[in-house]
């Protein structure tokens, strides 16, 4: 299906050194603020306290996270668990407080609002667990990096392998400089939500790479810029409809999905507008500076000598 169709190319790597530049300058401020600031790590990295707290009837939870932020908590999480009745809370870590004095504390504010609340459980998270998510999950990060070259690699050619991990390394840096940046909280839900990126990504990168292998087999006069502008311009159409739909879906989540899904979304959000970005212009761009050509795609095939020919083996 199209939605439209763009009759003539659009010459993308006309101006592929301009965006190039850009994405170099936002992915060395991406990495000099995960440097300087880091990541504002959530309870499960840091450690920390979690109650779980019932009310008589379903709370408002925002008014309970007013009221916990009112103390001095930055980025607590309150959602509900179970019933509408019951509310976990996640406290982070803070000096001079054991646990239960920080449970004590918040169930205290909130009794001022909801005097029969009462607080079912509290646990305290510590940062050993934290130090385990946070290997996990960069091995995680890891393994699905080097299946995706392998897997490139395996299909297409190696050039196309590097191309496309840089491309997708490109947009999780840059989705942590914005994190770090802004000081957004960055929890497991936006770590799910990073790799989901690196996976949806090389979706992109793929069928552009298919369509220029195809371009390859069929054009043997266009270069390779000519059949990179090809390639993209043939499948804007299909680029539209996907990633729209995809952004729909995130934007719903982002400004209806309650604080809860908030982050997650917005890493979803900045990962599938540079993902497109980085299929375009740092997977397609890094593809025609490593100089793929013809010949690495398409093997050419081998004729067989008819030993009864005259004219076999004469030198043109």
């Amino acid at each position: 299906m199209e939605f439209f169709r763009i009759k003539k190319d659009i010459p993308f790597m006309r101006h592929v050194l301009v965006f190039n530049i850009v994405s170099i300058i936002l992915f060395v401020l991406s990495v000099f603020f995960l440097a300087t600031k880091g990541l504002n790590l959530s309870v499960e990295f840091t450690g920390g306290t979690v109650m779980q707290v019932q009310y008589p009837q379903a709370p408002n939870l925002e008014q309970v996270r007013e009221s916990i932020s009112a103390m001095g908590y930055r980025e607590v999480q309150v959602q509900n668990i179970g019933t509408s009745r019951d509310v976990l809370i996640r406290l982070p870590v803070q000096e001079g407080l054991t646990s239960d004095q920080q449970s004590t504390q918040v169930l205290a504010e909130l009794q001022k609002s909801a005097p029969e609340a009462q607080l079912l459980r509290t646990e305290f998270v510590g940062p050993q667990v934290g130090d385990e998510l946070t290997e996990q999950g960069l091995l995680a990060l890891g393994f699905v990096a080097l299946g995706i070259t392998i897997y490139l690699a395996l299909r297409f050619e190696w050039k196309f392998g590097v191309a496309a991990i840089v491309a997708n390394l490109h947009d999780v840096v840059i989705i942590l400089g914005f994190f770090s940046f802004f000081q957004w909280e960055f929890s497991l839900a936006v770590l799910a939500g990073v790799l989901a990126v690196f996976g949806y990504s090389v979706n992109e990168v793929v069928v552009i790479f298919d369509r220029v292998r195809e371009m390859f087999r069929k054009q043997r006069k266009m270069t390779t810029a000519q059949v990179l502008d090809h390639a993209i311009t043939s499948t804007m159409s299909r680029t539209v409809i996907t990633h729209a739909s995809t952004e729909a879906m995130v934007l719903c989540m982002l400004f209806f999905g309650g604080p809860s899904l908030h982050y997650f979304a917005l890493a979803l959000t900045i990962g599938i507008v540079f993902g497109v970005y980085s299929s375009i212009f740092v997977g397609s761009g890094l593809v025609l500076w490593m100089g793929v050509k013809r010949e690495d795609l398409v093997k050419p095939q081998k004729t067989e000598i008819d030993p009864n020919d005259p004219n076999a083996g004469a030198v043109v």
